[in-house]
């Protein structure tokens, strides 16, 4: 995504009506994850980590304003060395999604938290980015479905633990349409709730034990039956 598009797009009221929806739910997520570490990838414009109580937070990504620059898709973070990683809008405007998955399953801990948001094809947001795909952000990207997301995190290990879908009205450009239709936000959720214009989702990642493998016992005790009788017939022997 080029800044420009973006800065644009993030003073206009379609980006005030997505980011303000999306920080109160960064707010209520991240509320109650604790750790040692946490990390911001995308969207520096925004801390999407203010109510989280993790003594490191940072951010990191390819552009300027951010705490670590580096590329998305290699993370200049030790294994295993993050308790939480935040992706807003990261995944959908990237061209290798699953690599940049890869590594945050790479860098978090056991039990560590990713929390995704992405555009939703399947909404009023998503015709719009069909019929303006060669457009300024954000219709410029590969919009990821909700239940794509969530398998593709299934096979890295990931444990969806929750998701959520907002911004049901249509993406109107007139701050004065986009209240006249909040209405549609309640409706949204209890009619169609899986056709919001934006998603998050919150997985965490999973390890599972390692599988002990014991001695077989009863075969040793099948083996010591049989060698019994030999035994006792060579001492026989001896005693003759």
């Amino acid at each position: 995504m080029s800044n420009p598009d973006l800065r644009r797009w993030l003073d206009s009221a379609q980006g005030r009506y997505v980011l303000d929806w999306e920080q109160a739910r960064f707010d209520a997520a991240v509320a109650d994850v604790f750790g040692f570490n946490a990390l911001q990838i995308g969207l520096p414009q925004f801390d999407f980590l203010r109510s989280n109580r993790i003594a490191l937070r940072q951010t990191a990504g390819p552009c300027a304003g951010v705490d670590v620059v580096c590329d998305h898709t290699a993370l200049p973070f030790a294994a295993q060395s993050l308790d939480l990683v935040l992706l807003p809008h990261v995944l959908e405007f990237s061209e290798d999604p699953h690599q940049i998955l890869r590594e945050i399953e790479r860098v978090l801990i056991p039990e560590g938290q990713v929390i995704i948001t992405g555009f939703n094809p399947l909404s009023l947001w998503g015709v719009k980015r069909y019929l303006k795909r060669h457009g300024d952000f954000p219709w410029n990207g590969s919009y990821l479905a909700a239940a794509r997301l969530k398998d593709w995190l299934k096979l890295l290990g990931f444990e969806v633990d929750r998701g959520s879908f907002g911004c049901y009205v249509p993406p109107l450009e007139q701050q004065q349409w986009l209240r006249r239709l909040d209405f549609m936000e309640k409706a949204g959720q209890r009619w169609w709730n899986f056709s919001g214009g934006v998603y998050m989702l919150r997985a965490i990642k999973r390890v599972h034990g390692m599988r002990l493998i014991t001695p077989n016992w009863r075969k040793k005790m099948v083996r010591a039956k049989a060698l019994r009788p030999i035994a006792q017939k060579g001492c026989n022997k001896e005693r003759q």
